[in-house]
């Protein structure tokens, strides 16, 4: 059985191999659909304090900014823009 640090490119560095071998065991041993889940509800936490980030960096924000500022930063100049027409030049 493959190790967990050898199935990623590149292991947590506050993780040590026991206790990251550990976690790949609980995830593992998870139904699908709770794994799916537990993915779902992180994608959403992320996404939310990438918004509370801009919204702190950019307090006058219109709705449509924060989220061609969140587009820029999940997809990309290019496909923001396609999606959001004009974005703001210092948006990363």
């Amino acid at each position: 059985m493959a190790t967990a640090s050898s199935e990623q490119a590149a292991a947590p560095r506050d993780t040590g191999p026991t206790a990251l071998n550990r976690y790949v065991e609980l995830l593992r041993a998870q139904p699908p659909d709770r794994r799916l889940a537990q993915a779902v509800a992180l994608t959403l936490a992320v996404r939310e304090l990438a918004v509370a980030g801009i919204k702190q960096r950019h307090p006058r924000a219109t709705r449509k900014e924060i989220r061609a500022r969140l587009a820029v930063r999940l997809y990309g100049r290019t496909i923001a823009a396609r999606l959001y027409g004009p974005i703001p030049e210092d948006a990363v």
